[in-house]
């Protein structure tokens, strides 16, 4: 995908974390663009920052996904490139004993269909809409592409950890959302792609004490830090430039495996 002034992106869960992160690498590289996330005020002010636009959106809320695209495609024109990086962090045990009344209580199944409706099928409901606008528009590469797709997954998709059934199974979905969309949509040139990233600088670690996050990131075995947005953005951005980067999930990670706990 060719980056520039003539390309229009989306990017859900752009307001802070890898999603900010993307987004401003792509307004640096002259790509118009659209902020989509639940914090208005917060995806207003980095929109500001790098010259574009933000809409409030509920990614499970396929009309509402709808209309959003439709104010983005308003202003900017169909994207192009669409990230994203919107999703939550959830821990629970499968089942859980407690100390005082001896009960043994089963997951929640609210909190399990709430993580797997936003990271998976949230996912899917931006990644579909979005497709469906690209594939009305003419190619603009020379081997016939129209756009790019790529989706967040995680590390713990693969090795996920003791507390991450709902979790490891949102990503692992998306994981296994990738190659068969990626096959789906190949005859109208576009890609889809996952990133998993491994242990990274993201909301959920702000309350972590330092000792913690250093203690974490002594864990990825080169570099022996926890990745920063940026190291999620560069790798975003090469997906866009390289067309053969296609059904692919990619491990972003420094070579972590995730112990059980």
């Amino acid at each position: 995908m060719i980056l520039g002034e003539r390309v229009s992106a989306v990017v859900t869960g752009g307001a802070s974390g890898l999603g900010e992160g993307t987004a401003r690498a792509l307004a640096a590289r002259g790509v118009k663009v659209a902020i989509l996330d639940r914090d208005a005020e917060r995806g207003r002010s980095v929109a500001g920052d790098i010259g574009g636009i933000a809409v409030e959106v509920d990614v499970t809320d396929a009309d509402g996904v709808a209309r959003a695209l439709e104010e983005v495609r308003a202003a900017h024109g169909q994207e192009r490139i669409t990230v994203n990086c919107a999703g939550i962090a959830w821990g629970a045990f499968t089942v859980r004993r407690e100390r005082e009344s001896g009960l043994v209580r089963a997951h929640d199944p609210d909190d399990f269909a709430r993580v797997i409706s936003i990271n998976l099928v949230g996912t899917f409901f931006v990644a579909s809409q979005s497709a469906a606008g690209m594939v009305t528009t003419d190619p603009v590469t020379e081997d016939g592409g129209r756009g790019v797709i790529i989706m967040t997954a995680s590390v713990a998709g693969a090795d996920g950890q003791i507390g991450q059934a709902a979790y490891g199974a949102s990503k692992a979905g998306v994981m296994g959302l990738t190659l068969p969309m990626a096959r789906d949509l190949a005859r109208d040139g576009i890609r889809v792609v996952s990133i998993m990233p491994g242990l990274f600088e993201t909301p959920m670690f702000d309350k972590l004490p330092d000792k913690v996050r250093q203690r974490l990131g002594a864990t990825t075995v080169f570099p022996g830090r926890l990745g920063r947005p940026d190291d999620y953005a560069a790798l975003a951005l090469h997906i866009c430039e390289n067309e053969m980067l296609n059904g692919a999930c990619i491990r972003l990670d420094g070579a972590v495996r995730l112990p059980p706990a």
